[in-house]
């Protein structure tokens, strides 16, 4: 009898404008599918978000893709509180109130170093606040770690899909260096062979 492979358990309950798979957050409804594999904790992420951001936002704008972020619970062993998991936990709650983006700029913006604690969770609510989220109900959502399961599922699901390192960026499944141009090159190559 062989062993069967370990299926990442699906969480009790995904963010709003999740996935299909229920892995990421959707944003966008173009006809490419870019991944992004981020870690709120990760100094290479935020390097990555400041430099192709704006390109992706493009891109989304533009309605070329559709984008879709997976945050992940990868560097929890590299802060004091798993600040990873509970990170991507509060974009869940975001997610629920349309802010996703924003929230991550936010987070990313105030990234704490790592090797110590992360955000609080007053932070991370405030960190909302800050992306334009109004909802009084966002802090309970972040401070009950609604998503904390969510979390857990994108960072297995991603592990199973073999990302090993954040940011990893995927273009129609296929792997491209997470650099905006790069980015950009693939999108418009799968663009044109569909023509």
């Amino acid at each position: 009898m062989t062993a069967r492979p370990h299926r990442p358990t699906r969480p009790a309950r995904v963010p709003a404008a999740a996935s299909t798979a229920g892995d990421g957050i959707a944003v966008g409804a173009g006809p490419v599918i870019v991944d992004a594999y981020i870690d709120f904790l990760c100094p290479f992420c935020k390097a990555f978000e400041e430099a192709a951001g704006p390109v992706l936002v493009r891109l989304v704008a533009d309605g070329a893709v559709s984008l879709v972020y997976h945050p992940m619970g990868f560097l929890d062993e590299l802060s004091t509180d798993r600040y990873s998991s509970r990170a991507s936990a509060s974009s869940g709650c975001a997610s629920d109130r349309g802010r996703f983006v924003e929230y991550a700029h936010a987070l990313f913006a105030d990234q704490p170093p790592e090797g110590g604690p992360g955000l609080t969770d007053d932070e991370l609510v405030e960190a909302g606040r800050l992306a334009g989220i109004t909802d009084p109900g966002f802090g309970g959502c972040v401070r009950e770690g609604v998503y904390l399961d969510w979390a857990a599922h994108v960072t297995e699901t991603a592990i199973e899909r073999g990302v090993s390192a954040t940011p990893t960026v995927l273009v129609q499944n296929v792997p491209v260096p997470a650099n905006a141009q790069a980015i950009l090159t693939a999108v418009l190559a799968v663009a044109r062979s569909r023509r």
